[in-house]
């Protein structure tokens, strides 16, 4: 719902493309220190699992990935100086996929407590999920996807959420005591994200009355999780 928002107004969403991935970057640090962690320290309350850990390896484990990404490109002999700016696109998609599977571990496993349980936490899984998948579609947008291909990484993103759902049915005893860990590592993935490729590109920006709007959109894209959440 959130991407077909944009897609469905594929030149507007290209002519405020910069706008987008400044929201994009205030939506994942939001969700990131607003839902993400608060959510694992208090699932890793009774485990003793340190969340903060976790968040650092998600870190150093994305900036691992993405030089891995960008040494590949380097030596690509097909290599365009533009696919530079595309690293960005691997780890957002890798980021989104998990937090998918995660959201689907906690669906199931809110139902599996009661069935109203279950369908606040769907509600919630919701709220957050379209001002965040705007988020997400607006980045790919900015960095030159092409709309066929956003599609199909989001029903493939999509269906982690049900992976996620199957195995804690499946398995459940076993991956509620990880729940934490997931959660750590996708808050430390959104960011470095938001931190190392989204915010140095809104500095990068020097127009004033634009930066000025990216800026506003950084806040905003913060703000809709704060509400939401």
């Amino acid at each position: 719902i959130g991407g077909a928002i944009l897609l469905f107004k594929e030149k507007l969403a290209l002519k405020i493309s910069h706008f987008l991935a400044s929201f994009a970057a205030g939506v994942l640090l939001a969700a990131a220190f607003f839902d993400l962690l608060p959510e694992a320290l208090h699932e890793g309350e009774e485990t003793g699992i340190n969340v903060f850990l976790w968040a650092f390896i998600g870190i150093v484990l994305f900036f691992l990935l993405e030089r891995f990404i960008q040494w590949f490109h380097h030596h690509d002999e097909y290599h365009d100086n533009k696919e530079e700016s595309k690293t960005t696109v691997p780890l957002i998609v890798i980021g989104d996929n998990l937090h998918n599977f995660i959201d689907g571990l906690v669906i199931a496993a809110t139902f599996m407590v009661n069935i109203p349980l279950g369908i606040v936490s769907t509600l919630a899984v919701f709220a957050h999920e379209v001002p965040q998948e705007i988020g997400d579609f607006g980045l790919l947008i900015h960095k030159g996807v092409p709309r066929k291909k956003i599609i199909i990484i989001n029903i493939v993103s999509a269906s982690f959420a049900f992976l996620g759902a199957i195995l804690m049915y499946v398995l459940g005893d076993i991956l509620m005591k990880y729940i934490p860990v997931f959660l750590a590592l996708t808050a430390g993935f959104f960011i470095y994200i938001a931190a190392s490729d989204l915010i140095p590109e809104i500095h990068h920006e020097n127009r004033r009355g634009f930066a000025l709007v990216e800026t506003l959109m950084v806040i905003l894209g913060a703000a809709v999780i704060f509400i939401v959440v």
